[in-house]
């Protein structure tokens, strides 16, 4: 894949990647949001989604009611036919998909559901929203699947603190 050295260092790192997240949320910087904006602009200036699909191959988003509502419309079955064909629990009872990589990525790595995919993945990696400190468990786990999310560490880590 062309983005595995940023995998590659967020793995070498991971520890000190850790650490540092650990320390945001314990300080709470008030240029949180900011920063990781700023960064997450930055990275995917030059990162292309399609050119690495990376999260849809090895993860699962969460898929909420309405999203299961929407695609199961669109697929014209209802919403358990929906859930029995393509999702499970998870061990936190949320809804997934059954299997890696996603059902509806295509080869080229496009989706398509694109213009109805869950809000999960509307907003992924979750580096660009407000209050952003609230998904550092999140980002911590993203960093190892998301290229993007890799960059936008390292430059926020070597920005703050």
């Amino acid at each position: 894949m062309k983005y595995d050295q940023d995998l590659e260092n967020a793995k070498e790192y991971e520890a000190e990647l850790t650490v540092f997240l650990k320390r945001v949320v314990k300080k709470k910087p008030k240029n949180l949001d900011v920063k990781f904006q700023d960064a997450h602009e930055k990275a995917f200036q030059k990162i292309d989604c399609m050119e690495c699909g990376n999260c849809c191959k090895t993860t699962s988003p969460i898929f909420r009611d309405i999203d299961v509502k929407r695609i199961a419309k669109k697929f014209k079955c209802s919403t358990k036919e929906f859930e029995n064909t393509y999702l499970q629990r998870d061990e936190d009872d949320d809804l997934v998909l059954k299997t890696a990589p996603c059902t509806f990525l295509n080869e080229d790595n496009s989706c398509s559901i694109y213009d109805m995919r869950p809000q999960a993945c509307r907003e992924y990696p979750h580096t660009d929203r407000k209050k952003v400190v609230q998904v550092m468990e999140l980002t911590e786990k993203n960093m190892l699947i998301c290229p993007a999310v890799s960059r936008i560490l390292f430059d926020v880590r070597k920005d703050l603190f």
